[in-house]
């Protein structure tokens, strides 16, 4: 007798029932820093976004969204955003549009 049968034993008025567990929707708790650099890169401008606390799959598809919406390149990589380029403030609206706080960092 497993345990199944043992609680159907016990409450015989019972009706099992499926049971999905709710999806917990990640919500980010500071906002994303986005800088301009381009110290260390042979003078390249590149954008980069910072801050992020989520799943590395949720930063490529908020990567790739930016990265096809400008139609530029970039990578991303330990919580980092690197996009080409000095785009802070298109990149801003971007994330800002997807539900996410921004904070602007240098010039």
């Amino acid at each position: 007798m497993d345990l199944r049968d043992q609680l159907k034993n016990l409450f015989p008025e019972h009706e099992e029932k499926d049971f999905e567990m709710p999806k917990e929707e990640f919500k980010q708790q500071e906002p994303l820093v986005c800088k301009f650099e381009k110290k260390g890169r042979n003078g390249k401008p590149v954008t980069i976004v910072e801050g992020w606390e989520g799943s590395e799959e949720d930063l490529k598809k908020i990567s790739k969204k930016i990265k096809t919406t400008l139609g530029i390149g970039g990578s991303e990589k330990d919580g980092t955003i690197i996009i080409q380029g000095d785009n802070r403030d298109k990149i801003m609206n971007i994330l800002k549009e997807m539900g996410y706080k921004t904070k602007r960092v240098g010039g």
